[in-house]
């Protein structure tokens, strides 16, 4: 009991001297002990680090998970070293629904089908989020909360013992400057002698940790690539899901909408008029010969006087019927519009042979 009582008293007399110290510092009453410009060069690049560690973390979670809900509730249960319940994500859920209004509509009707092919596409755009998700969530947010969870506590905490023997050493220093009796002075100089010492040794485990920072931008910009590297796997994989898409949908319109298949595609239901609208006949006269079929004949598509453009094909293309052109991929065509055309659609030729190009199937040149 005696013992834990000077302990206390101890404690609480080194903490009292620290105080005293502190303040008289921040009044200009005492000099203080200044680091070394190497030295605090160091402190400032672990404060960056640990500040933008922080944001890059919390705005990529919010990238990842929108909800702030659900990141509570994962940061809740991570907490709790529980396991996170699996998520649907958002596209899945969109099939979902698609899928089942199908199966209510009449999965053979047109409009049935379509919600089937477009609902299997948002499911596997969501299934592709979660993997991301997942993968980023591994390999780039788990390092960064690992530095600040774990390295960046081992800083603070050493960088705070560095500030209290620094304290020390400067009461040390005080204290002699006031002695005057021999006795006094031999004492002083040996806490003073005690007190660098340990003020030294401290900043050297201390400016062992801060020069550890480099590995840390080393690890983190590792995990930066692999983060990147997902990234770009995701947006390939969903840019892909929408080409397929677009061919399945592509290659049922002409059969869906037969009469409106090279005029307005919004136009879906029958016009009120028994004449069809002024750009669609002006786009059939243009294509056709006959354009009350509203069928695109290639062989009587004039080129503008203007306007043509060198296309290259970034992927092959199959036609769906006559009106189109087959494109195979890195090949060069030259393409224009006509008026009233879908700005989806372009007029592709190849030598003698003419149709309808999808734009999302090339790269503008020219």
């Amino acid at each position: 009991m005696d013992f834990n009582v000077k302990k206390l008293a101890s404690d609480a007399g080194v903490f009292f001297t620290r105080a005293v110290q502190f303040t008289e510092e921040k009044f200009g009453q005492a000099e203080k002990t200044e680091l070394d410009a190497h030295f605090e060069n160091l402190l400032s690049r672990a404060d960056g680090t640990k500040n933008w560690t922080e944001k890059i973390l919390h705005q990529t979670e919010v990238l990842l998970q929108p909800n702030p809900s659900a990141r509570v509730e994962e940061f809740l249960y991570e907490k709790l070293d529980r396991k996170i319940p699996s998520r649907v994500t958002n596209g899945e859920l969109l099939g979902q629904y698609m899928t089942e209004a199908a199966n209510d509509f009449g999965p053979s009707s047109p409009y049935g089908q379509t919600l089937i092919k477009v609902g299997e596409t948002q499911k596997r755009l969501g299934i592709a989020e979660r993997d991301f998700i997942h993968s980023s969530s591994i390999n780039f947010l788990t390092p960064l909360r690992n530095f600040l969870e774990g390295d960046w506590r081992t800083i603070s905490k050493e960088r705070r013992i560095l500030q209290n023997r620094r304290l020390d050493l400067d009461a040390c220093k005080a204290r002699l400057k006031k002695a005057k009796a021999a006795e006094a002075k031999a004492a002083a100089e040996h806490e003073l002698r005690v007190a660098q010492t340990e003020f030294d040794r401290q900043a050297e485990v201390t400016r062992l940790l801060l020069e550890g920072i480099s590995s840390t931008h080393v690890n983190h910009l590792r995990c930066l690539h692999e983060f990147a590297e997902a990234q770009a796997t995701y947006y390939a994989q969903c840019y892909q899901y929408m080409v397929d898409l677009q061919k399945q949908l592509g290659s049922s319109k002409g059969e869906v909408f037969p009469s409106t298949f090279v005029g307005n595609p919004e136009a879906v239901s029958p016009p009120l008029s028994t004449s069809p609208p002024a750009a669609t006949i002006s786009l059939l006269q243009a294509v056709s010969p006959n354009p009350v079929d509203g069928t695109l004949n290639p062989a009587e598509v004039k080129p503008p006087a203007s306007g043509t453009r060198k296309a290259k094909v970034l992927y092959d293309y199959e036609a769906a019927d006559s009106t189109e052109l087959g494109l195979r991929a890195d090949e060069l065509i030259t393409v224009y519009s006509l008026p009233g055309m879908d700005p989806d659609w372009l007029v592709g030729e190849r030598g003698n042979q003419k149709g309808k190009v999808p734009v999302t199937y090339l790269e503008l040149l020219s």
